[in-house]
């Protein structure tokens, strides 16, 4: 049996440029039929509790294919978008197959990264896919991706400290608010660790105030109007108030362990962190007193993101069929339940819904709901540029260096000129 080469994210890039990425120079030629061969690398973006899980996956797919090499390399996500960018406008260590971030595929075909995946291997079943995962996955009319994982936030929260402090699961954000005065009083332990190092989880402050980034339909910037600075507020307030606590340099990491240990009530987070936040000692040995919930309403109404990930072929790959025979099989039924079991991860087919174990799965049973209503993101070639404008006004009003307003307005100048191009006002 070959093994899965494991190389780490930093050497990995390095290592690759000597060579076209699936290149070794055996079965080159594999784009029409035939036993698939050679070698594909594979970029594994997936956080530490799930990397184990992938790996292990992508060397079963040796397993069914003796004749494949699979590189796998985990590249951390904060450094994945910019490394691919670098290695595939370099013609130079791109690897075969990717894991993107939805908001990721319209840049990257955008730009030429990508092969299209239409009438290829790689979109096999296609109409088993969930509607709002397959949309993510589609750019100028062509498919560029095939969906891995679906997911949106929702508020995790500790079942014996809510009933310690006597209250229930707020619906809303000033509910969390007047909770969390009742959990520092009879806790003595803070009602919501609140991200604000992350533009994506400022998204459910401005859906909840009735708002959005842009409206690509009418072409129009809307993040500066009233619900966004209402956005910037909310979240100010919860942090002045006590109510929350935030950290501005990692807090993924942070806002985790605080919950793990029990330091927070609750986090507003998604379903890869499930199998971390169950790692923590408040519910290693009490699994059940993890508990999840919609997130919080704002003054309008409660709304999540649609996020996730998809497997992306990288247009320069010389080893094509097998990239996209790989990204296939990582993309299958079978593999979408394996994750689920193992990672209580959110399945893109509709038919794996139908497993009893994903059916039974307490995290599938919330969050399919959740998943089901998420608001969908734009996929325009700049939406993943357009989460860095808000990451630092996000920082600058939870300082108390510029005004809720301020930080909209600024937002929606800093847009318009990232869309330029596109006609947005």
């Amino acid at each position: 049996m070959r093994r899965v080469t494991a190389v780490t994210a930093a050497a990995a890039v390095l290592a690759l440029t000597a060579t076209a990425c699936g290149g070794d120079g055996g079965s080159s030629d594999n784009a029409g039929k035939g036993e698939i061969a050679g070698t594909v690398t594979y970029w594994d973006t997936s956080n530490d509790a799930e990397k184990g899980t992938y790996k292990k996956i992508a060397e079963d797919f040796e397993k069914k294919h003796p004749k494949v090499d699979v590189k796998y390399v985990h590249v951390n996500f904060g450094d994945a978008n910019q490394k691919f960018k670098n290695a595939a406008g370099g013609n130079s260590g791109a690897p075969d197959v990717m894991r993107t971030e939805v908001a990721w595929v319209a840049d990257f075909a955008n730009l030429g990264y990508l092969a299209p995946l239409d009438g290829t291997p790689a979109l096999d079943d296609a109409g088993d896919y969930l509607k709002t995962a397959a949309g993510s996955t589609r750019f100028k009319g062509k498919t560029y991706a095939v969906p891995q994982v679906t997911d949106t936030l929702g508020l995790f929260y500790n079942k014996k400290m809510l009933k310690e402090a006597g209250v229930g699961v707020p619906g809303s954000f000033d509910e969390l608010k007047k909770s969390a005065k009742k959990i520092k009083s009879k806790t003595g332990k803070t009602g919501l660790y609140l991200r604000g190092d992350d533009p994506y989880w400022f998204l459910p402050y401005l859906y909840g105030e009735g708002g959005d980034l842009v409206d690509p339909t009418a072409k129009k910037v809307t993040v500066d109007d009233a619900p966004g600075a209402k956005a910037f507020a909310r979240m100010k307030d919860l942090v002045d108030s006590g109510a929350a606590v935030t950290d501005s340099s990692d807090g993924q990491e942070n806002g985790l362990k605080a919950f793990q240990d029990g330091d927070v009530a609750m986090i507003v987070d998604g379903p890869w962190d499930i199998a971390g936040a169950q790692q923590g000692k408040e519910f290693k040995d009490d699994k059940d007193n993890l508990g999840v919930a919609p997130v919080p309403a704002g003054s309008k109404a409660a709304g999540s993101p649609q996020g996730g990930w998809n497997l992306s072929v990288y247009a320069g790959t010389k080893n094509m069929r097998t990239a996209q025979e790989f990204a296939k099989y990582m993309s299958s039924a079978e593999v979408q339940q394996r994750t689920t079991e193992e990672l209580s991860l959110l399945p893109t087919r509709e038919s794996v819904y139908d497993k009893p174990s994903v059916r039974g799965n307490k995290m599938v049973e919330f969050f399919k709901p959740a998943v089901d209503e998420a608001v969908q993101r734009p996929w325009i070639a700049e939406g993943n540029s357009l989460f860095e404008p808000v990451r630092g006004q996000m920082d600058a009003v939870l300082t108390g260096g510029r005004s809720p307003e301020e930080a909209a307005d600024k937002v929606g100048d800093d847009f318009r000129k990232l869309l330029k191009d596109q006609d947005y006002k």
